[in-house]
This record gives structure tokens, sequence and C-alpha cells, in this order.
């Protein structure tokens, strides 16, 4: 299955997803037929090894998926319990594998399924000289000094062409014999880029300094770029894979040093107008347009000292919000230069007010609503405070895609980037469980003490942000719905994140405030394990029921973890399970209590679910809950059939801890 070239070009593209052709029970994802750069890893029977979200059987998700792989065929099925879904799977132009379900009630597709979920992770997906950036809504653009080859298929959507030059650089010059009619022609210049993943296929040059770095890159008319990190490494002809943003964090993150015509770069001279010759002007109004000049400066002069007395305060919104202009926002923002990250709904930058008050302004992409429906939201959310909810401070309103939000900034960053990457701190059991409660108490405040009942709809660690002192903020609202309180339930775009999502909104029933509780108890389990659910679990070997007793066959399998988790509660070793670099350091009380709580969380049943002021009761102690059953839809999800005691696999042992984790190595722990 090949992607089109181009949205409304049916022509083969250069991604393809295509069977294993070494002949194991996998799909690839390759770019020109050869490179592969996503697979689904093997399928046991169940489920793909590499996707365990794509199982034979969603339990009370309403779809069953079936692979069949023999001598003669192989082909894959997805099968719904409600015969009137309709469900498309497409390889997609973006070179990204996408399932998308048809929601009658809006008369739309809602994305349900994207693999590689990070769209940086297509190779050569911008083309040459192209920079992708995550959850920008134009996927690609182009560097700084060029231009798309072919505009119009780049806003088609094929990006592969890529990128040219505005200006072509003056090699000649860099050469160390210049001609003499070149004499005047401006060297070659460099612009610096930073937080740049840097291209793979850099050559190490020898070079002691940057400086000899540059002068190694300039000798060489093929040199395009050039980094140095105590080492040197130069880029030649076409750069591809160039992704903005990347956290400085990351291996693959640097400063680019992008080479460029003198001419593109600022302060430059402009060979243009040395060549034009300035007109020559009547004598007999040259002096009412001086006068007529200065006039005008001083009136200029007026306004622009009264507005830079006012920049920044903003007109009172009337509850609680500031309503900025536009170019406000773009004057504290430097233009948008500093990116500090990324959702689905935009980009979000820092900014700093006069008095070096460090705000983040979020920048709204793809946002579909009205004006009348985006300010009413703002001055709902607006008046929300509380000690857990990250605080909006302003907004503006202006038309296309000049929405912004302005919010506290928030020093620490999100919450997955503490318990999913590698970092200096490792998160201690007090800030986690503090994190956990923090939310908590954000959350029951949505829920029960506003004027509407606020559903945040997209609760995962991405979403919660760490003040200066490790305080837990719920962040993000833009998929947030609001429900009045004479009604208990919504019916409602689906909206969220897969992994996080509850049953009911792929089973297409009425979403509640239960659909965060959800949402919430899957991310508990990632906090007290420190990776992702879906990352982790068991793997057992379980005897197949064909094999005789001499020989026989032995298949591993995956617990899924809150699986173990609930089973693992009922045999009192939940510690078993902690994060393995907080090495036993926890508190083995609110451990049992943290664990109980999220298997309550993420029961299929809506009712049986308890609410977040519960949650919150439970956590600081004031109340206490019966021992949860396991969720016999989790069962079918992984395919491990409940026998027996709901606790103990078919033989009757007892289950392990889940493999892998690590060790604390040299992080220091944040207390």
């Amino acid at each position: 299955m090949a992607s089109w070239r181009a949205r409304g070009d049916p022509a083969p593209g250069m991604y393809a997803l295509q069977l294993d052709p070494s002949g194991a029970k996998q799909y690839l994802l390759l770019s020109n037929g050869t490179h592969v750069y996503w697979a689904t890893g093997n399928w046991t029977g169940k489920y793909f090894t590499g996707a365990p979200e794509v199982a034979a059987s969603s339990g009370g998700s309403g779809y069953s998926f079936n692979f069949v792989d023999n001598d003669d065929e192989s082909y894959f099925t997805y099968n719904f319990a409600v015969n009137t879904t309709v469900y498309r799977f497409v390889m997609d132009v973006s070179g990204q594998v996408k399932g998308w379900f048809w929601v009658e009630a809006t008369q739309g597709w809602n994305l349900v399924y994207a693999e590689p979920k990070a769209r940086c992770d297509v190779p050569r997906g911008c083309g040459a000289f192209g920079v992708c950036t995550e959850g920008s809504s134009t996927a690609c653009d182009c560097a700084r000094g060029f231009n798309p080859q072919s505009p119009a298929s780049w806003g088609l959507g094929d990006y592969i062409g890529g990128c040219v030059r505005n200006t072509q650089l003056q090699c000649s010059k860099n050469s160390s014999g210049p001609s003499d009619g070149l004499k005047n022609v401006e060297q070659d210049k460099f612009l610096r880029i930073d937080r740049m993943r840097l291209p793979d296929d850099g050559r190490m040059a020898g070079a002691a300094s940057s400086g000899d770095c540059q002068r190694a890159c300039l000798g060489d008319c093929t040199c395009s770029a050039y980094a140095y990190n105590g080492s040197c490494f130069l880029w030649h002809n076409d750069l591809f894979n160039l992704q903005n943003g990347v956290l400085d964090n990351q291996a693959s993150a640097g400063s680019l040093y992008l080479r460029l015509a003198a001419s593109e770069l600022p302060g430059a001279r402009s060979h243009v107008w040395r060549d034009i010759k300035v007109a020559a002007v009547a004598l007999g109004v040259t002096c009412f347009v001086i006068a007529a000049a200065i006039l005008l400066v001083r009136t200029i002069r007026g306004t622009m000292k009264r507005r830079r007395a006012t920049i920044l305060s903003g007109l009172a919104a009337g509850d609680g919000c500031v309503s900025y202009k536009y170019s406000d926002l773009q004057s504290l923002t430097k233009n948008f230069t500093d990116k500090i990250g990324a959702g689905a709904f935009g980009s979000v930058f820092k900014g700093q007010f006069s008095d070096r008050t460090v705000v983040a302004v979020k920048k709204l992409e793809g946002l579909r609503q009205g004006e009348k429906q985006f300010r009413a939201e703002v001055s709902t959310l607006g008046t929300v405070q509380h000690v857990n909810l990250i605080r909006m401070l302003g907004f503006c309103s202006g038309g296309g895609d000049r929405k912004l939000l302005v919010y506290e900034y928030m020093p620490n960053g999100s919450l997955d980037r503490h318990l999913f990457r590698k970092t200096f701190y490792v998160l201690s059991w007090q800030v986690r469980f503090q994190v956990a409660l923090g939310v908590a108490k954000g959350l029951a405040y949505l829920h029960d003490k506003c004027r509407d009942c606020i559903i945040h709809c997209d609760v995962k660690p991405e979403n919660i942000l760490l003040d200066a002192s490790f305080g837990a903020k719920v962040a993000d609202f833009g998929p947030a719905k609001l429900v009045g309180r004479d009604f208990s339930r919504v019916l409602t775009t689906m909206r969220g994140t897969v992994g996080y999502l509850a049953p009911e909104w792929i089973s297409g029933e009425a979403i509640t405030a239960k659909a965060d509780v959800f949402s919430y108890g899957m991310m508990l389990f990632e906090i007290v394990s420190g990776r992702r659910n879906i990352e982790q679990g068991e793997r057992r070997s379980v005897v197949s029921s064909t094999a005789d007793a001499d020989g026989a066959e032995e298949h591993p399998t995956t617990t899924f973890f809150p699986l173990l988790v609930a089973r693992k509660l009922a045999e009192g070793g939940v510690m078993t399970l902690l994060d393995p670099e907080l090495e036993g350091d926890a508190n083995a009380e609110e451990m049992r209590r943290v664990c109980e709580v999220a298997s309550w969380c993420i029961q299929r049943d809506v009712d049986t679910r308890p609410t977040m002021g519960e949650v919150v009761q439970v956590l600081e102690g004031l109340t206490d809950l019966e021992m949860p059953p396991v969720p016999q839809y989790l069962e079918v999800l992984v395919g491990r059939p409940v026998h027996g005691t709901a606790y103990h696999s078919d033989s009757g042992e007892q289950l392990e801890a889940p493999a892998g984790g690590g060790t604390a190595g040299t992080r220091n722990s944040v207390p």
C-alpha cells in the first residue's frame, strides 16, 4: 500500500506499507522502497509487539482486529460490533499510517491512530532544506534563505521536492584564488539555528575550534552547514531531516550553522539597490514634502510614546483575563522565536514583560471555532483559579491564526519529561505522590466547583506542568468540554490521546467527567512505574494446549501493566512495581492507595469509577476503598482470559514484577 504523491494527486508517493519480505510476521513502513523507518513488530497471535494497542480483540472498545498470514495470502481486517461504523486505514502522504472513524453527528473524520506518532520521525518528509516542526499546522517550512522548489506542490502537501536557495553561494570568492572580477563580492556567511536536530550524515573534520570548523566549510564549495561541539562536523550538498524546536537534552540536538549568501543575513548590503539610480524630485514641491514629513514624524513619535506607556497592559476583559494585541504578544516573545513546547492545538513560546515577569504564550493552530465560541470559552476558563490549575493571564482573539493564550510560566516543564526521558533528576516518591494528589484536586475543582462542569478530555503526563517547587498544575485545555449543570452527560466529538482514552469514547457513548477519571487512572500507573503503560509488562512463557508434555511449545506473552497492578494488589506485592530508579524508597501505604485508586479509575463501567473528589479523600487517607476487581476488558485486550482466580495465571503460580527497568544511574533525586 503506497501513499499518494500529494493530497489531490493519486500518483504513487515515496512512502509504502508492506509485509516484511524476510518472512517475519510484521508490517514495515519504507521510504523510497528501501529504507525502513517504522515496524509493527512481530505478530504474537494476539497483537503486534511494537503496537500493542492493535490487539486481536479490543474488549469494550467495540471492534476486533485479525491478522492472517499463510502460504497463500497475508492481510488484516477490522470487525466492528456496530455494523454502521465507518473506518478507513490509509498510508498518508505525510508518511504516517493513519486510522480514522467517521462521526455522523459532526459529519467529519476523527483521527484515532497514527504511526509513527511524531510527524517529524518520517525521513525526508520535508525534502531538501525543509524544516519539520512538531505541532505546526503547516508540517514543513523552508529554512531561512530558501523557498519551495515548487510552490504549487508545496500548497498541496507535497513537500518531497524540498526548498532551493533564494541567492546562490559565492563559492569562487571563498576559494583560495579569487578572480579579479569578484573582488567586491561579499563572502558567504553562516546563520546559527539553535535547538535543531542535526542530520545523521555529517562528516567529521579536523578542527581545533569553531572558527577552524567554519573556515573548513568555507573552503569547500559543496559544504552547506557545520556544527561544532568539541568536534567539527560538516554537511555537504542538500540537507535532509532538519527538525526545529528539539529539546536541549536530546542527544541529536545542537546548534547548526547554515551557510547562506551574505545578502540573506541581517545587515548585509543589497546589491540591487546599488544599481538603481535615484529619480530627480521636482524643486517646486521639495519644501512641502519636507514640512509634511516633519509633521508626520512628530505625530508618529507622540503616538509611539503613548503606546509604550501602555503596551502589554491590555484592556480588561471583565473576567480576570486581559485582552492583548497580537503585536504586543509578538513583541514580548521576540516574534515567537523562543519555542518551549508544542501540543495538539499549537506551539508554546516563552515571553517576558518589561518587569521581567516570564509567561508562556500559546499560539493556537488549526482551531476551527468561531470568534464568539472562542471568547465564551476564554471567559469561562479565565475565571477558573486553583492552585493546581494553570492560570490563564490573558488572550488575543485576532483573525485567522492569530488566536493566542497567555499562561503563567512553569520552569520545570511537563511531567512526562521527568518520568520518561533521561534528565539529571529523578522525581522522588514524595514528589510523585504530591503530583498525583495535586492533579486530583485540580480535576475535582473543574468537575464540581465551577459554574459549568469542565471535562478536560486529555489528561496525560504531557499536560501536567511543574512549577519551581515541583507543584503540579493541570494545563492544556484545548479540547476541554463545558457541560451545564442541567446535564450529566454530553455527546461530543472524539478528543484526547490514544492510551488514555476511556472506552466510552470509542463505543460512541455519552461522555461524563468519568472520562477524565479513566485518563487520570492510566496516568497514575505511569507515575508509579516511571514508564509508559504500553512500553512495559511482564513477559512469561505459557505452554500451548496443543503440545504434549514432552514437546511443550512455549509462547511468550506480555501482561499489560495496569492489569499487572490490579493482580498484584490482591497479593500485597505492589512495591515490586515501583520505578526501579527509586530503589524501593517509597511509602508502602501511599503506594497501596495510589494503586487501588488507579485500578478503580480504569474500570469499564462508568458508574463504578470514583469521582475525583472521592479520589482526593482516598489519597489523603480520609476514606478507604474496597479491593478493586481486575478489569475484565483488559483481560480480553491483552489476550489472557480469566481462569479460576482473577489474580493468578492458569497454572496458579505467582506473577512476577514487570521485566526491564534499569538502574538509577547517576541521576540525583528531587526530594
